[in-house]
């Protein structure tokens, strides 16, 4: 079996070498495969983009509909947050690069656009440049003066 659900082992014995598959995620019950159709806004070029989906929950608990929704719901979640991280905050040019302190960084940077979204706001690049204008806005946003 030659796939991502598969792991080959490989053993000897005097006079003879076995190979055998086993599973790779024994657990796996269902798999899902998506393909979308994406566009970028400056573009007219459509492209196909293709995702996959494991899961060890049997049909009864989640079927096709319920999975397609929960991973629409993922990249909603990647688009709120993870966009937000890179573009607003530009976390994939981030120098930080010992320690915890990515980690760090993305705990701290998670809790401002929270912050900002429990305010209502809707332009978070607006936000993020009007609050470090002044040193105590976000200290007034948190509560802490």
């Amino acid at each position: 079996m030659d796939s991502i659900l598969s792991r080959d082992q490989v053993s000897t014995e005097p006079g003879a070498i076995h190979r055998q598959s086993r599973p790779a995620l024994p657990h796996a019950l269902q798999a899902i495969q998506i393909k979308r159709q994406v566009r970028d806004l400056n573009q007219d070029k459509w492209r196909t983009v293709t995702v996959y989906a494991i899961t060890s929950l049997p049909t009864w608990q989640a079927g096709p509909t319920e999975l397609a929704t929960w991973i629409r719901g993922h990249w909603s979640i990647e688009n709120r947050l993870h966009y937000v991280r890179d573009v607003a905050y530009g976390e994939d040019h981030s120098q930080a690069r010992t320690g915890n302190a990515r980690r760090n960084m993305a705990v701290l940077r998670n809790l401002a656009i929270g912050a900002l979204r429990l305010t209502g706001a809707t332009n978070l690049a607006q936000a993020i440049r009007h609050l470090s204008r002044d040193a105590t806005r976000p200290l007034t946003l948190l509560g802490l003066t």
